[in-house]
């Protein structure tokens, strides 16, 4: 039974036999309800206890995210068969082109606004924010994310800017308002899509944010900034040198532009269960295969950071929200779809917690810009009051 689980220290039941760690004290007690699981999870352990857990066929008494940050250290190094002839099938059946993005997009994001309004900020950004202080509350840092972005690109007032994969409309209406640019976001989730631009007309900034239901591959215009926070996971390795293409044509040799990913530190798919029954085509990658994207058509790298331990933060803030929802969420979705999202949310904190996923911004710029990045000073410098009203009138 032991074997089947590996050496994190948990105390494990199977009916009325109990296995306890052989040293120190269990962080939880992984109780399994029948031999039958025991033997899936033995026999394929990501997709087993992930299934297992939302069917409650598996119990976690204890600390969830703790039990699963001693998985994620004590899993084996090198992938069985088995899984590298899944990952193989996963691969070839949520293919990323036009159609297969469409639909693997849809089946995450489509799930209901209601949904994540549950447990997201205010401006429902799904993405890592930026917390100058560990104790900021989850709207002033994702706001803080989004100044950090603005500032990472120099805004500046009248410019053009292209964004792929906009979510829920964030960003491009805070570029809009705050730094005085046109924004043309484009994105494949129907939901997303529309509320994003009901939230446009709201805010009155239709005429400097337009919001395209299209894949990005679309993309056609010129532009003076390429920006994309949270889509390459979804774009897939094969789909790299397509990608740093339509950057390309967009902001040709003198433009700049700015790619935050969830990534790796080392090559490795993401968990198959996580690929099946929650985010389908998804790929972390490293920051060197991110660089297949860039290299190609000659862009210039000019800063890179990893604010994984600020993902970290952000998974606390979504995790205690849906725990505070949990019910809301039974009663929206059912219990398997509760268990499974809480087992999502746990998971990802612990795996960024423990380094098994990484969150990189890359900055970047086209052979000819004259864009030069002298120092980082300026992206912490406090925000003046009338930052807008300043704003606004150059760009009168």
């Amino acid at each position: 039974m032991r074997r089947a689980i590996g050496p994190a220290p948990l105390t494990l039941i199977v009916g009325e036999a109990e296995d306890a760690p052989k040293s120190g004290e269990p962080v939880a007690t992984l109780r399994i309800r029948d031999r039958a699981t025991l033997l899936r999870l033995a026999r394929d352990p990501d997709v087993g206890f992930g299934d297992a857990y939302a069917t409650g066929h598996i119990e976690v008494e204890g600390d969830l995210v703790g039990s699963l940050e001693h998985a994620y250290l004590a899993a084996p190094a090198n992938p069985r068969l088995h899984s590298r002839l899944r990952t193989k099938w996963l691969n070839w059946s949520q293919k990323n082109t036009k159609p297969g993005s469409h639909s693997n997009i849809h089946y995450h994001y489509d799930l209901s606004n209601d949904f994540y309004s549950l447990w997201l900020d205010k401006r429902m950004l799904y993405t890592c924010a930026y917390f100058p202080t560990p104790d900021d509350t989850l709207e002033a840092a994702q706001e803080a994310k989004l100044e950090m972005v603005c500032r990472k690109l120099r805004l500046q007032p009248g410019e053009t800017v292209v964004e792929t994969g906009c979510g829920w409309g964030a960003l491009a209406i805070y570029m809009a308002q705050h730094h005085g640019v046109h924004v043309k976001a484009f994105n494949i989730s129907h939901e997303q899509i529309m509320y994003a631009r009901e939230w446009a007309e709201r805010e009155g900034v239709t005429g400097n944010v337009e919001f395209i239901e299209d894949d990005y591959r679309n993309v056609s215009q010129k532009f003076d900034v390429f920006c994309s926070v949270g889509m390459l996971e979804h774009v897939g390795h094969d789909h790299y040198r397509e990608l740093g293409t339509v950057i390309k044509r967009t902001i040709g040799d003198t433009g700049r532009g700015f790619l935050h990913y969830i990534g790796r530190n080392k090559v490795k798919p993401l968990n198959a269960w996580i690929r099946r029954r929650i985010f389908p085509g998804a790929y972390p990658p490293t920051l060197r295969e991110s660089m297949d994207v860039l290299e190609p058509e000659n862009f210039s790298v000019l800063d890179v950071e990893n604010l994984r331990m600020h993902y970290a933060k952000t998974l606390e803030h979504w995790l205690a929200r849906f725990e505070s929802s949990f019910d809301t969420v039974v009663r929206m979705k059912g219990m398997e779809f509760a268990r499974a999202w809480r087992l999502y949310l746990a998971g990802s904190l612990a795996a960024f917690r423990v380094g098994s996923l990484q969150l990189f911004q890359v900055l970047f710029a086209g052979a000819r810009s004259p864009f030069v990045v002298w120092t980082r000073e300026d992206l912490y410098e406090p925000l003046s009051e009338d930052r807008d009203r300043e704003l606004w009138t150059r760009a009168m």
